[in-house]
């Protein structure tokens, strides 16, 4: 995947690599944690990642271009099938791929599908390791007994215990992970956190307030797209967005008492795209109804997913 090296990137490594595991296992905070700004949205609901999002991490003169996949989980959607088709795309395409598992779920029905579906998927010669997350919520000998499980199941190369919330041992992780790479110049500029469009972000970032705002009232019948995006002479920025929802009474959610819903969450969304951007934004947010939005090829293209894999 890499380039050959000239005498200005002597030593710089680079590559990519890929996170899977079960809905909710840690992986967008994992990212989040390794690049060291939110790149990829987070909430306490599951499958809340559903494109396949690039973070990109330095590590001394290595840059790892991490691809943090939807959760890995049986589908039953169109939608369902093309964000578990965009998890396998990134697997496939990675340097290296980490399986997160939580420490207190263990090796769970869904953890031991993918573990089957990796034997017959991993490509010659691509690398796994092992990252057992949420360390903090059990004991050292239920942990080790896992580890031992799991390496029986699987050959991974290496074993990290980590806390992705909290940081431990995702250091050791990183370290690793820039030390395997290939040698070869850097894929993008050494400033640069992610590759995914900020219209694509400010959508997401969006979907992030609705999610956490409605809890489970509106659990996957939403989505967010920027409808238009107008940088001003000011500095500042126009941005304008629309939420699909399904049903009337979704809309009716959406918008809350009196407009306070739809109002809070764009105040929360249009602080943290302002930071994230570092100048004001002008964040205009429109509800619409749209029955079948779950079967619009245009609605997986602004996801950054392919209508096909939904089939």
């Amino acid at each position: 995947m890499a380039s050959a090296s000239t005498p200005e990137t002597a030593g710089q490594r680079a590559g990519f690599v890929a996170l899977i595991g079960e809905p909710n296992a840690g992986k967008s905070t994992l990212l989040n944690r390794m690049v060291g700004a939110k790149v990829s949205i987070v909430t306490h609901k599951v499958q809340t990642t559903r494109a396949r999002i690039r973070g990109i991490a330095m590590e001394g003169q290595s840059q790892i271009v991490f691809v943090d996949t939807p959760g890995l989980f049986r589908p039953r959607r169109r939608l369902d099938r093309a964000m578990v088709a965009a998890a396998w795309g990134g697997a496939a395409d990675a340097d290296i791929v980490v399986l997160l598992v939580e420490a207190h779920r263990g090796l769970t029905e869904g953890v031991q599908a993918i573990l089957d579906a990796l034997k017959e998927r991993v490509g010659e010669g691509q690398r796994l390791a092992l990252a057992i997350n949420k360390i903090d919520r059990v004991k050292a000998e239920v942990l080790l007994a896992l580890s031992a499980k799991l390496n029986e199941a699987y050959p991974f190369e290496r074993t990290f215990m980590i806390s992705a919330e909290r940081g431990h041992g995702v250091d050791d992780l990183k370290a690793w992970l820039a030390s395997e790479l290939p040698e070869g110049q850097w894929f993008y500029p050494e400033d640069q956190i992610a590759d995914l469009p900020m219209r694509m972000i400010a959508a997401e970032i969006t979907r992030e307030k609705l999610t956490l705002r409605l809890h489970e009232e509106l659990p996957y019948q939403l989505t967010v797209e920027t409808e238009a995006w107008e940088d001003r002479p000011d500095g500042s920025a126009r941005v304008d967005q629309l939420v699909y929802v399904a049903r009337d009474g979704h809309k009716g959610i959406v918008l809350g008492n009196k407009g306070e819903t739809i109002k809070a969450v764009g105040q929360a969304a249009r602080a943290e795209l302002a930071e994230f951007l570092g100048r004001p934004v002008h964040l205009f947010l429109q509800v619409k109804v749209r029955p079948n939005w779950q079967e619009e090829p245009e609605r997986f293209t602004e996801m950054g997913l392919d209508f096909k894999d939904g089939n």
